[in-house]
């Protein structure tokens, strides 16, 4: 029998190799074509008396990135409109479907024969699930080879049996932390879990695999046993007693309550391990078909799964550009921002030029790469080889003739018009005509920067944030003549070093600095209203956001919010900023000297490690204490996201950023805005328009016109539409137009 994914190839010793290797995929995952196969592939191992076991691989680097959960969108679907229909009917179809994977490794389990995961790279998900179902396991010893179920990131959870099997292999504290994480496992951390029986060299990982077989491998799990006993020890046992009362408060303390899939994970495991095991399965199943339902795993199925996928794909890009393959990259500037680009570019193995001023500077700039990547070199991420590889690649220089032959130049110098002029004049002048100039400004229009090219056609925007080596996400500004191959060379560029490319109009602040201002600026009227400030910063994260806006005003520097503000007056006036939080600001800065973590001193104080930073005591004598009580909570959670949200909506309206997609994963990427919700605009249509509406204006009325609704938003409510079907991401069409 042929298959389209799959080879069998038995040998001598009556041994099928399986080999996954889906054709016009760059890694496996499991469709409703794949799962059909393997089901069929069951079969044919267990009706063949000549086949003594089976062993899985994968014809790629990589083993499998799991489901592909346009599947589950499919899926969810088709239930909601059979549910218009029969609502028990459509039940039930969606929870047989949600079961279908589990019950397919339940039927390989359970066929008789020995069946070996040989894992050779990345094995993600549904594959680890199904790799815990084999009767053997064994992974490569490689750095290419993790594993890992991390479903809760995107809203779900391991829903083919990964948390009952789990738990089965490994104490139950250890499986916990693996399934509500979603943590990456090395073959050594899976091995000492006891989630694989064996690491082998990448060269002998089938005949290894092949060898439990032939040595006599049980076709049966441990927990189809008779006597079976868990390995850390009863639910209702001293050991239990002592994990699942903290296991809760941890869960609540971490997550808010905002992440029902973690929830049912505890829920799942606690109530699996007191039953059989065809009947915590069932459990799961069950939990697992009420989790889809979610407006959270709707939410981050979409912005993080699928449409985070299609912006790394490059969606945005514009059609008919040939692709860039970079020979040479060049970064102006050595400091920390272009310090952190030549790094991220050089670990793409690309080879970079890091210019600045004189040598010494530029030295100083590479120093940076060299003590980035020691430091993986020391807890094990990297070998020393890479470190010398990645090195060569940089080249620091304070000549502008050494930026002959680059494909593209970044530039990242101090923040200041007039260097900035003088930079793009000096590099354009060794540039070859057809290379593409970028400027990494936070601040200043690329529109006004690019007057200073003599070719604007070729001159964008390619905004990094802080810190580069860890920040996903890249904004990608247009001028008004910035041309197709500058769009198309940014987003290859972005693509190449492998971080998130969302593309962005031109306007002050562009797309994530306007929010993030307004984060903060939510903060400041706190403050100034006399909120304790352990309640804004609580607060915040309880509505889901990873730092509080104090803590990330800190990190961002005090001084420099205190420069924003000026500028911003001077470009537009005394009323663009609110004089008493100038004052606030002023007051930080200029009479307590509070800069931010930087020195050590901002909202926060930042005592020497390992103590830990506290708020300022300070704070609640720079204006009249409320009384806790007398704060509404609840309401200071939704002023920190409606703010947000709204100058997300306002952005759409001016065109700034044209893609629901790109607002969604940036507000994601670049500021953590509360990942539950799918990002600021799926927050609004999670909501709904007209109760956003409703919600906004009752603030408004409170708290002033930072909460008045937009009238694109006030349209949307009066036609009941959503933003993605207002700005259908997938509408044909000329992108860069668009843009």
């Amino acid at each position: 029998m042929s298959y389209i994914n799959f080879t069998l190839d038995t040998d001598a010793d009556g041994i099928a190799l399986v080999t996954w290797n889906m054709p016009d995929r760059s890694m496996n995952v499991f469709t409703e074509e794949v799962m059909g196969e393997l089901d069929k592939i069951i079969d044919q191992v267990v009706a063949d008396a000549g086949i003594k076991g089976a062993v899985i691989t994968s014809g790629k680097d990589s083993f499998s990135g799991g489901a592909d959960l346009t599947m589950l969108q499919k899926m969810l679907a088709v239930f909601a409109r059979e549910k218009t229909k029969d609502p028990q009917k459509a039940a039930k179809l969606l929870f047989d479907n949600a079961g279908r994977m589990g019950g397919l490794w339940r039927k390989l389990e359970t066929s008789g024969k020995p069946w070996v995961s040989a894992i050779n790279g990345t094995c993600m998900g549904g594959a680890f699930e199904l790799s815990l179902a084999c009767h053997g396991r064994v992974a490569a010893d490689s750095d290419k080879v993790k594993m890992a179920l991390p479903e809760v990131k995107v809203g779900i959870f391991p829903g083919a049996g990964g948390t009952q099997r789990v738990p089965r292999l490994t104490d139950q504290q250890q499986a916990l932390q693996m399934l509500t994480s979603g943590q990456n496992l090395s073959p050594q951390k899976a091995k000492a879990m006891g989630l694989i029986h064996e690491i082998a060299e990448p060269a002998k990982l089938v005949e290894t695999a092949k060898a439990m077989i032939r040595n006599g491998l049980k076709a049966v799990q441990p927990w189809d046993e008779k006597g079976f006993k868990l390995p850390g020890g009863q639910i209702y046992s001293p050991a239990g007693f002592n994990l699942w009362p903290p296991a809760i408060a941890i869960l609540r303390r971490e997550t808010y309550g905002n992440y029902p899939a973690a929830a049912a994970i505890l829920k799942c495991v606690y109530e699996g391990l007191l039953v059989p095991f065809d009947t915590a399965l069932r459990i799961e199943q069950r939990y697992f078909t009420e989790i889809m339902q979610t407006r959270e795993a709707a939410a981050m199925i979409r912005s993080l799964f699928v449409s985070l996928q299609e912006l790394n794909k490059g969606a945005r890009r514009p059609a008919g550009v040939p692709e860039t393959k970079f020979k040479k990259i060049g970064i102006l500037g050595a400091g920390f921002m272009g310090a952190g680009i030549a790094y991220v570019t050089a670990k793409a193995g690309i080879p970079v030029v890091l210019l600045d001023r004189d040598m010494e500077s530029a030295e100083k700039g590479k120093a940076h790469s060299d003590s980035l990547v020691s430091d993986q070199v020391k807890k094990g991420r990297a070998k020393p080889e890479e470190k010398d590889k990645l090195l060569s690649l940089i080249t620091p220089t304070a000549d502008y003739a050494d930026l002959a032959g680059c494909d593209l130049v970044v530039e990242a110098v101090f923040e200041d018009s007039a260097v900035k002029k003088a930079a793009t004049e000096q590099a354009e002048a060794a540039l070859k005509s057809s290379a593409i100039f970028a400027s990494n400004t936070s601040t200043i229009p690329i529109t006004s920067l690019a007057k200073n090219s003599a070719r604007p056609k070729n001159f964008v925007g390619i905004h990094f944030f802080s810190p580069v080596d860890k920040m996903m996400l890249v904004e990608i500004i247009l001028g008004k003549k910035t041309g197709d191959k500058a769009l198309a060379t940014a987003i290859d560029f972005v693509r190449a070093i492998k971080k998130t490319p969302i593309v962005v109009n031109d306007t002050r602040g562009f797309y994530v600095n306007r929010c993030v201002l307004r984060y903060m600026s939510e903060a400041y009227k706190m403050l100034i209203e006399g909120v304790p400030a352990p309640m804004i910063e609580n607060a915040a994260k309880a509505a889901g956001m990873p730092v509080g806006p104090l803590a990330l005003t800190d990190e961002t520097a005090i001084d420099l919010a205190q420069k924003i503000m000026k500028q911003t007056i001077r470009d537009l006036g005394d009323k663009a900023v609110d004089p008493k939080q100038m004052a606030l600001i002023n007051t930080m800065v200029d009479d307590h000297g509070r800069f931010g973590r930087k020195n050590g001193k901002g909202f926060y104080d930042y005592p020497a490690k390992p103590a830990k930073k506290k708020l300022w005591p300070g704070l609640k004598d720079l204006y009249p204490q409320l009384s806790p009580e007398k704060v509404d909570y609840e309401e200071l959670q939704q002023r920190l996201l409606v703010t947000i949200a709204l100058e997300a909506a306002r952005v759409m309206e001016e065109g700034i950023v044209t893609d629901p997609r790109e607002a969604d994963v940036g507000s994601i990427l670049a500021f953590g805005f509360a990942p539950y919700t799918g990002g600021a605009l799926s927050y609004i249509d999670g909501i709904g328009a007209k109760e956003f509406v409703k919600i906004a204006k009752g603030l408004q009325k409170k708290y002033g016109a930072e909460f008045k609704a937009p009238k694109l938003l006030l349209d949307m409510a009066e036609k009941g539409e959503t933003f993605y079907q207002r700005f259908d991401p997938y509408a044909k069409g000329d992108v860069k137009q668009a843009a």
